[in-house]
């Protein structure tokens, strides 16, 4: 019986050592309320025409907490990935995002986007670090919503008053943009996946050389059946040398864009289930809290 008690108060210390995150997500904290990030360029109609289609009345707007995106802003992430004519001169996308429990991950839902899709979005957004929320991108009338990552960033670093560091940031916006462009050639869907699967091989294998990110590339262009040219391989190493610095975590990866996943999965692609940082903790301080509970049992 003894015995048993320890190893069960070992045990308890160990689960509750993994339990401590390295960061909070919404739902550690108490309820905070949704944020809008508007476009700063959006003339009266436009701003109304963005707010019926996030579903929200000017009345219900004290209910969020709002800030806006300036075309500066876009310019900053966006001028190393895009032509400025193409950023253009007026910030009109708009996002909101609306915290959710823990472990639901990132719901993405779109409306007068012409080019970004949903799964594209949340791609990117993983890779930023944001986690369990609901996240809606408006605009006015169809536009490509490639600067909406921007708003998108900016108002989750508003909600949790953590922010997005510059190299997630840089990353995010890098993969949004190169992913808009491979599905040129191969379809958003496809292109998603593939990012995806690029990115689940490069963080799983710990892949850091130009040589480890080609042959993955390959790998992923077989799975798929698809086929991407010299210029996009190399724009896509150039990306995954910045996601594999992240240090990201691969169950963390897969949970939050666990939709983006499921039809990797549903093509009979095996993905890897290398487990995240925190996983491996927690196996240690498992292994050392049996240790523990055999040394003392062998005491008495």
């Amino acid at each position: 019986m003894k015995q048993s008690i320890r190893l069960a108060l070992v045990s308890a210390l160990a689960l509750v050592l993994c339990l401590v995150p390295g960061k909070y997500t919404f739902a550690d904290s108490v309820s905070v309320k949704p944020f809008l990030a508007f476009g700063a360029d959006l003339s009266t109609k436009e701003k109304a025409q963005v707010m019926k289609q996030f579903g929200i009345t000017n009345e219900e707007l004290a209910d969020y907490q709002t800030i806006t995106v300036t075309n500066k802003e876009e310019h900053q992430y966006l001028d190393e990935y895009l032509a400025s004519k193409v950023i253009g001169t007026r910030a009109l996308s708009s996002v909101m995002i609306e915290e959710a429990d823990a472990g639901s991950g990132i719901e993405v839902e779109t409306h007068n986007i012409s080019f970004c899709s949903k799964e594209m979005y949340t791609n990117a957004l993983v890779t930023a670090g944001i986690s369990d929320a609901k996240v809606t991108v408006a605009g006015p009338f169809p536009i490509s919503g490639t600067a909406a990552l921007v708003g998108a960033m900016k108002a989750y670093g508003e909600m949790t008053g953590e922010g997005v560091d510059e190299a997630s940031s840089d990353a995010a916006t890098n993969e949004l943009v190169a992913t808009s462009e491979l599905a040129n050639d191969i379809g958003k869907e496809k292109a998603a996946q593939f990012v995806a699967l690029l990115k689940d091989k490069v963080v799983s294998g710990d892949l850091t050389s130009e040589d480890e990110i080609k042959d993955a590339i390959n790998e992923a262009e077989k799975e798929l059946n698809v086929s991407i040219d010299d210029e996009m391989k190399t724009k896509m190493v150039s990306l995954m040398k910045k996601i594999g610095g992240l240090d990201l975590d691969l169950g963390k990866i897969q949970n939050q864009a666990q939709n983006v996943y499921d039809k990797i999965k549903d093509m009979g692609i095996d993905l890897d289930d290398a487990k995240g940082i925190w996983a491996k903790i927690c196996d240690f301080f498992v292994m050392i809290g049996k240790a523990i509970a055999d040394f003392f049992s062998n005491l008495f």
